[in-house]
């Protein structure tokens, strides 16, 4: 889901400044509320896994040009699902600014649009779980259907946002409308892996309870979330 290069140019990139700064101040809210009932260690090691976990998703993991931008198997509602919503949104802003200083130094210009798409689904996701989740189910139990709720609307999100940069950028021709489309189509195909995903951890999580109990992953994961 990277923006390229040359679509959003000029003045027109202090949006992303803007949208960039809103999503960090959400961020350190969600992160200051973690940190009242977590202690910073086990805090620290969620964002450290976590933005391993996204600089893996973005450099190793296969990643296809379409479009306007490139498909990737980012995996937010893993992410979420695995470390909460505040370790998650560090390590998605980590884990970009990492992959791009090291590999991708053309990316940079576009990192507050992509830290943008990134983080504002997952917050979309953090809401939408405390409407289909049950309070005290703990994540290990989620069923298809749940999983497939926080990955479509992920998903949904990064091309919605894509789109909206895309049309920012570089107008409502004919030629960048059919981009933005064939990218969405292409994108929209990562919905039918993330839930098999998310349940492949979940599993895995839900087998190795001794490990996963650590706080290296979110409480949650067993002990069910809260209203």
């Amino acid at each position: 889901m990277h923006i390229e290069p040359g679509v959003v140019n000029g003045a027109k990139l202090a949006l992303s400044y803007a949208t960039a700064a809103g999503a960090g101040v959400w961020t350190a809210k969600l992160a200051w509320e973690t940190l009242k009932t977590t202690r910073i260690p086990g805090f620290a090691a969620r964002v450290a896994a976590s933005t391993l976990a996204v600089f893996f998703f973005f450099e190793v993991l296969p990643k296809f040009p379409v479009g306007v931008s490139e498909v990737h198997f980012i995996l937010g509602s893993t992410l979420f699902l695995l470390f909460g919503a505040a370790p998650a949104a560090l390590g998605l802003m980590l884990g970009l600014l990492a992959q791009g200083m090291l590999f991708a130094p053309a990316d940079l210009p576009q990192y507050f649009m992509n830290v943008t798409t990134l983080l504002v689904p997952l917050f979309a996701i953090s809401a939408l779980a405390k409407r289909i989740i049950a309070p005290g189910t703990p994540y290990v139990d989620l069923s298809y259907v749940q999983a497939l709720k926080l990955s479509t609307t992920y998903q949904a999100g990064v091309v919605a946002w894509v789109g909206f940069w895309a049309l920012y950028g570089s107008g409502f021709g004919a030629e960048n409308l059919a981009a933005i489309a064939s990218f969405g189509a292409a994108y929209m195909l990562v919905i039918l892996i993330e839930p098999l995903a998310d349940l492949a951890v979940l599993a895995a999580a839900k087998a190795g309870r001794d490990i996963s109990r650590s706080a290296l992953f979110h409480p949650h994961l067993h002990d069910g979330h809260s209203a």
